[in-house]
């Protein structure tokens, strides 16, 4: 990948068209990807399908392990003769990339996809936020008060009356709430107007993009006379250089003014395709793309060699075509890479949950894992958004390695994950007849160092869809 793509995918340097485009594949999920490339296969002549696809540097999307460095790439990853990985049944698991085969009744990866909505992926980050309970109601209701479109309609004042007399949120409480949601991905969300909203996006560029501070000043005011008068109008208004002027309205115009629909739900009769493939080999866990989501398409070489014996009209058709096909092998390139990056990252930071499951999960949140692989948030947040990985234990979201944490006596940190299997083991192993009430848990967490409320217990246990002791004592 060029270095200058994989800076702007990384910091949001400049938005250009293909930068767009980059940011726009990252997200997608495998089904919306397979559907993008059979669009711009039928609607660019100069793309083709291929069972070996040509990237336009002549590499495909990289291969690599977990603890091999970020640039360690290479054409192929063959499937490991000699997985050690052994699981609870006694079998050895094998690496096997590529789609699954709908005969074989016993892949995971035969698994319906999860709906997720702008919602839920506001709520997922709002998780692994450090909030307080408090605050965290604040930001539920806010979350909830967000259309489609990623905007916040109602007042602040009305999204107070909701929470009622018990929580009593003053509007700096619920300001603050907010400013904490506009950090979140998709940049954007949670603003109260259009105008607003591009200062969000803006203000995730780098502070030297070209024409951001004026782009800024524009979104704060002349914007809604833009449409009227023009870029011609503003500069004379504003007595600024037009070519200053046009260079701010273009990165204005490059900004997405409806940042919610980039989370379009998952149908769902979709089936889970994995993204990546996980295994452990001499004792190290490694990672490869799965073969489903190498690039399959390539430029067609017979109508890139016409561009030279062609008219002047059909030479300049067929070149703007070649330079779309171009950005778009560079853009899934970028995405394949970008998506190892932060799957190697995951490795390195939960190899405990591999090797002995969700018990040993330990706090990890978006911010940690992008200022370990020098990433923003919202692209790690877009990196693992509806992504899959095919490992030992199954096929699982890339959204399962990441947990809140809550302080330990011992000084560290336990994740939210790690606590509800403690508790699901307590309540396995209790008397049915004299089942462990919630207090009773958290004094029992509390004896093992961790230390948990007794309502925090009981919103665990909810979650787990585990009932009472009163109603287990029934069902005893």
């Amino acid at each position: 990948m060029k270095p200058r793509l994989q800076a702007s995918l990384g910091q949001h340097l400049v938005m250009t068209p293909q930068l767009q485009q980059a940011i726009r594949l990252l997200q997608l999920s495998a089904a919306e990807l397979e559907a993008e490339l059979a669009t711009a296969v039928e609607s660019n002549p100069l793309l083709d399908w291929t069972e070996s696809a040509i990237s336009a540097g002549d590499t495909a999307a990289s291969a690599g392990d977990g603890a091999a460095d970020a640039n360690d790439t290479s054409l192929d990853t063959p499937a490991p003769p000699e997985a050690d990985w052994t699981g609870s049944d006694g079998d050895t698991w094998y690496q096997r990339t590529g789609p699954a085969d709908p005969d074989d009744d016993g892949l995971q990866a035969e698994q319906v996809a999860e709906s997720e909505t702008l919602h839920d992926h506001l709520l997922w980050q709002l998780h692994l936020s450090p909030l307080s309970p408090r605050d965290r109601q604040i930001a539920v209701a806010l979350i909830e008060s967000i259309d489609d479109d990623g905007y916040l309609r109602e007042s602040l004042d009305s999204i107070a009356s909701t929470l009622g007399e018990e929580l009593h949120a003053s509007d700096d409480e619920i300001k603050t709430a907010l400013c904490q949601i506009q950090r979140f991905d998709p940049a954007g969300v949670g603003a109260r107007d259009l105008g607003e909203c591009l200062r969000l996006q803006l203000r995730t560029l780098d502070e030297d993009t070209p024409g951001r501070e004026l782009a800024c000043t524009l979104a704060d005011g002349p914007l809604e006379r833009l449409p009227k008068i023009g870029a011609t109008g503003i500069a004379s208004e504003m007595k600024l250089p037009l070519e200053e002027v046009e260079t701010a309205v273009q990165l204005l115009r490059s900004l997405d003014p409806r940042p919610g629909a980039q989370m379009g739900a998952i149908s769902t009769d979709t089936y889970v395709t994995p993204d990546v493939v996980i295994w452990r080999q001499h004792g190290i866990w490694r990672v490869a793309l799965s073969d489903s989501m190498r690039p399959r398409v390539s430029i067609h070489r017979g109508y890139e060699g016409m561009i030279q014996h062609a008219s002047a009209a059909d030479a300049s058709y067929l070149k703007g075509h070649l330079q779309e096909a171009r950005w778009l092998l560079k853009s899934l390139e970028a995405r394949g890479e970008t998506l190892l990056k932060v799957t190697r990252c995951l490795l390195r930071q939960q190899a405990g949950f591999l090797e002995f499951g969700e018990g040993a999960l330990r706090p990890l949140t978006l911010r940690e894992v992008a200022a370990d692989i020098g990433l923003h948030e919202s692209t790690v947040s877009r990196a693992i958004a509806r992504k899959y990985a095919r490992t030992p234990r199954g096929t699982i979201p890339l959204r399962a390695f990441f947990a809140s944490g809550i302080g330990t006596g011992g000084g560290g940190e336990a994740s939210s994950t790690a606590i509800q299997m403690m508790i699901r083991r307590l309540i396995e192993a209790e008397n049915p007849r004299k089942p462990l009430s919630d207090a009773r848990l958290a004094e029992t967490l509390k004896a093992t160092g961790v230390p948990v409320a007794r309502r925090t217990v009981a919103k665990y246990r909810e979650a787990m869809s585990i009932p009472s002791s009163q109603d287990r004592v029934r069902m005893a």
